[in-house]
This record gives structure tokens, sequence and C-alpha cells, in this order.
């Protein structure tokens, strides 16, 4: 188990340094390999952290922006997070950068796996950047311990970049990169707020299996670091 971490006064201080420390290792990517990869995940949190990014100055015609996952809904849907992600990251100055999809027109998640997989196959990898959030039930990316895809998603040997995911405890099919491909990655970060989301990630990584809390797979097998404000 590899976890770094780093802890901020507040939400503000978090953001303005994580920002600082995503840039630079996008830019690092450029220099080095003349593309950046950067693969972000969902939700509230890292709300103030896109919108901060997306004023950075940056070559960002040269970086491709992924999700970690994506729930099974148009763009025009509230909970798709490729709106969250257009609307607050490629925005200003980060309106440059490229967008890979993994959502597709297909009806069912299951059905669209190939073109996903395909589409990422286009970014630089291993990605020089992921940053993974934590569900109270310690579940990262859409590796829900409640699916039944579950064992599937922490496959190391299944060849899989993604799988289709069905939670039996949030809404929505969802589409999710597979351990494997989660750990493809230069530079891992868990990107929580809260004391409460503190206290699941260090009970989880305590007390608990992978399979119970996956966010713990991820910790057991790369050097990851937490970035945290109350």
């Amino acid at each position: 188990m590899a976890l770094t971490q780093q802890h901020f006064e507040s939400a503000d201080e978090l953001t303005a340094k994580f920002a600082q420390t995503l840039t630079s290792i996008l830019s690092e990517g450029i220099n080095s390999r003349g593309r950046a990869s950067l693969v972000v995940s969902g939700g509230r949190t890292p709300l103030a952290l896109f919108k901060t990014l997306s004023k950075t100055e940056l070559d960002w015609s040269k970086v491709d922006v992924t999700l970690a996952d994506e729930r099974w809904v148009n763009e025009d849907h509230e909970a798709s997070n490729t709106r969250l992600v257009k609307d607050n990251l490629l925005q200003n100055k980060a309106s440059e950068a490229n967008f890979v999809e993994l959502k597709t027109d297909d009806p069912d998640a299951a059905d669209g796996i190939a073109q996903a997989e395909s589409n990422l196959s286009s970014m630089s990898q291993p990605f020089d950047a992921l940053i993974l959030g934590m569900g109270e039930d310690g579940h990262t990316a859409s590796l829900f311990p409640c699916s039944e895809q579950i064992e599937d998603g922490l496959n190391l040997s299944s060849g899989k970049i993604c799988l289709a995911v069905q939670p039996a405890t949030a809404p929505h099919q969802r589409i999710s990169l597979t351990l494997p491909a989660l750990l493809n990655s230069r530079n891992i970060f868990i990107h929580l707020t809260g004391e409460k989301k503190k206290a699941v990630l260090e009970d989880a990584l305590t007390n608990s299996t992978e399979l119970e809390k996956p966010v713990t797979a991820v910790v057991n097998r790369a050097p990851v670091t937490l970035m945290w404000a109350p």
C-alpha cells in the first residue's frame, strides 16, 4: 500500500495547489511525449478544480481528456459526466483540449465497449494523470461493490479496458475503466473533501477487502496521492 496524503486547510487551497500540480504533470507529458492525457471523474467535488484548470496556461491543444467512468445517459441529461466536464473543464483556455468519449449511441453500455476502447486507444498511455473520487460505499470510478460485475472489473488479467456496470444501489447503467486500465497511469490521485469521506477511505484501507471497498484495490497496487481538505 502506497498512499501519500496531502492535506490542505481549505477546499480553495486544495483546488489551487492541485491545479498547479496537474498543470506541471501535463506540461511534462507534452514536453516529453508530444501529448498529455488526463482522466477525470464526475461529481460535485472536482467542479472548482475543473473551473480553475480551464483558465490555466497550458498548450491544451495537445491534451486529451477522458472520464474514468460515465453514466449511460445522453449528454443533455443532468447526470451526464460528459456534460459536466464540457461545461466546467473544457471551457476558456481548456476549450482547445481534445475530449475522448466513453458514451456511444448504443442503447446498452455493453454494446458500446468496443467503440469506447477504440476511442481510448488514441490517447497517450500510460495516462499522465488520473483523478479518482470515492463514494461512501467505497466505490471508485464505477467499480461498485454492489454490482455483479465487480470481480470482472477488478480482474487484472481480464484484458479489458472498459466494463459495462449495473450498480444495485445507484441509478443508471455505467461504463467504467477497469482496474488494470486505471492503474495504467503515471500519477494517480484520489480527490476528497470532508471528514466523512476521509474516514470512509481510512476505514476501507484498514478493515475491508477489495471486493467490499474497491477503492482499496487501487491503493494496494500503485502509488496514490490523496488530495484532501475538510
